[in-house]
């Protein structure tokens, strides 16, 4: 698919990963709707990119504020091709620890934040994406899961993330043997440690060992370079329900 003059939706838009796209979009000639819960991030890179971006202030574990969302953005820009999923949470404990019991509440937190807020979002943008005509390639549209190398190796204390990730992994396949029927197509990126808000939080110190195991390049990935391997997914049509590993061949440790 071409991405010129065509729309995509990016949750979690205004920051890290999904900022890289909304970008690369927009340097690529495409219009944008922002799908973020930070409004002053969202509404400052509206300003900063101008026209061709819309902001919604998006909860994507919430079916109805994803679906108004989507609505805003197919009315702005007269439809949507894409959808990328970046938005997420990442919440650490132990099963059992000093400071007692996995709390519940936020193994279902992620879950609904990272799995279901995903669903939310492939459900409605493929019933907005079934209105499109198919282009010359016979194709509706195209939707990219933002997975994780935690859903391959998950590290001690991410079992809520690991579990997200990996029912991301887990239902890119099932879905793209289903929206094949209507000419459109699903792939999952599985990242590994990259610089974003979502990382400032680790230790620099974690940050120089994690890195010391990548065989190369020894540094954390760029927003820039998820974006670049969206790109390509898109434009290349025979990139079906599959998961991309982005990690420099990484093995994260195990703590």
């Amino acid at each position: 698919m071409k991405i010129k003059n065509r729309v995509f939706i990016v949750t979690g838009g205004a920051s890290g990963l999904g900022e890289g796209c909304t970008r690369m979009f927009v340097e690529q000639g495409a219009k944008v709707g922002i799908l973020d819960l930070n409004e002053d991030r969202g509404e400052n890179l509206t300003r900063e990119l101008g026209e061709s971006v819309v902001f919604c202030k998006t909860d994507v574990s919430d079916e109805n504020s994803v679906q108004q969302a989507i609505e805003t953005v197919s009315v702005t820009f007269g439809g949507i091709h894409g959808a990328v999923n970046c938005a997420g949470l990442i919440f650490g404990a132990k099963v059992h620890s000093k400071k007692g019991l996995f709390p519940m509440d936020k193994f279902n937190k992620v879950i609904q934040v990272n799995l279901v807020g995903t669903m939310n979002v492939v459900r409605y943008a493929v019933q907005e994406m079934l209105k499109n005509e198919p282009d010359e390639n016979g194709e509706r549209g195209v939707i990219v899961n933002t997975a994780s190398a935690a859903a391959f190796g998950g590290q001690l204390g991410q079992a809520a993330y690991s579990a997200s990730k990996a029912g991301v992994v887990g239902m890119t396949l099932p879905i793209a043997r289903e929206i094949g029927d209507y000419g459109m197509r699903i792939v999952a990126i599985s990242p590994g440690l990259f610089d974003t808000q979502m990382s400032s939080g680790m230790p620099e110190s974690f940050k120089q060992e994690v890195s010391q195991h990548i065989p190369f390049p020894k540094r954390l990935g760029m927003p820039s370079e998820y974006a670049a391997t969206v790109r390509h997914i898109i434009e290349n049509p025979y990139l079906n329900g599959t998961t991309i590993m982005l990690d420099g061949a990484a093995q994260l440790p195990a703590k």
